[in-house]
This record gives C-alpha cells, sequence and structure tokens, in this order.
C-alpha cells in the first residue's frame, strides 16, 4: 500500500517499489531533492500531485511496457513524437499530466501517437 490512512502518498514506499533514491524520484518529477527529504513537504499539496502523477502515469503504461520498472524508463527516457519528441518525464515536470493521460487515452483507443 502507498498510502498512508489519510490517503497521503507515502513517499518511502514509493521509492522502494520503483527503486529509486528520493533524490531520483525528486528529480522524476521535477521538484528539489529537498522536498522529499521532510515528512511535512513530502505531504505538501503540490508534491503529492506530483508523485500522484507519476504513479498515475506508470500504472497506465506499466501493462503494455512489460512492467513497473520499464513504465518508468518510459516515463523517463521516451520520446512522445505528438509532442514534439519530448518525454513523459517532461511534460509532468511542467504541469502537463493531464496531456499525457489525454495521449494514453488516445493511444489506448487505437490512436497513432
Amino acid at each position: 500500500m502507498l498510502l498512508d490512512a489519510d490517503g497521503v502518498v507515502i513517499v518511502d514506499r514509493v521509492t522502494e517499489r520503483l527503486r529509486m533514491s528520493k533524490v531520483q524520484l525528486a528529480e522524476t518529477i521535477g521538484l528539489s531533492p529537498e522536498t522529499l527529504q521532510r515528512s511535512t513537504r513530502a505531504a505538501a499539496p503540490r508534491t503529492q500531485m506530483r508523485v500522484r502523477e507519476l504513479l498515475e502515469i506508470v500504472q497506465r503504461v506499466s501493462a503494455w511496457a512489460g512492467g513497473e520498472a520499464q513504465a518508468v524508463a518510459w516515463y523517463r527516457g521516451e520520446p512522445i513524437p505528438a509532442f514534439g519528441d519530448r518525454t513523459a518525464e517532461s511534460l509532468v515536470k511542467e504541469g502537463r499530466a493531464a496531456a499525457v493521460r489525454d495521449y494514453l487515452d488516445h493511444v489506448a483507443l487505437g490512436g497513432f501517437a
């Protein structure tokens, strides 16, 4: 379970599950590494939103990517032609997670990348 009783994403569990350090996770979601070092900052709404966006996208991609590790690799490094070969990671860092979700919906319905 990645959430505590109050519905807050537990960063330590996310890093363990995705096999990355807090520094790597922070870089992946576009936050400073210090953000995830303190529990109060890790529980802040902006931080929680970014972690949830990452988790949602990784979950949606993992089925066709071959697992969570491959989904994280896709998220971080696969250029998406529809976005000028930018990665999901770069789009989420800019606050465009909704665009990535829309893209994934489009592909899931049989649309072309």
